[in-house]
């Protein structure tokens, strides 16, 4: 798993031709703001987390981030077991010093 900080993960998506980006936050967590294009997928709710997990594209890059980090980390090694290429937001949205969109 890669831990990126902030400016390097925004940049490193932004040249990534194959690049997912996954908000690992609750729902409400995500009325704050999201990252713009970011798919929501819960790791609370593990069932669903998991199944959706099961549903994506191994040939993508996937830019995870969550609320410090700490959650999206996680994200990104269950991620690394399933096949898929996971990069971690060191600092999470709490170090997000960009826009954000409503969900």
């Amino acid at each position: 798993m890669k831990n990126l900080s902030v400016n390097e993960w925004k940049e490193a998506a932004a040249k990534d031709e194959q690049a997912v980006i996954i908000d690992v936050r609750s729902p409400g967590e995500c009325m704050e703001g999201i990252v713009e294009g970011a798919i929501q997928m819960n790791i609370m709710d593990s069932a669903a987390f998991i199944q959706g997990l099961d549903s994506l594209d191994k040939s993508k890059n996937y830019y995870v981030y969550c609320r410090s980090g700490n959650r999206s980390g996680q994200a990104c090694m269950l991620m690394e077991t399933k096949g898929l290429n996971a990069i971690n937001m060191a600092g999470g949205m709490m170090a997000w010093p960009y826009e954000t969109v409503m969900p």
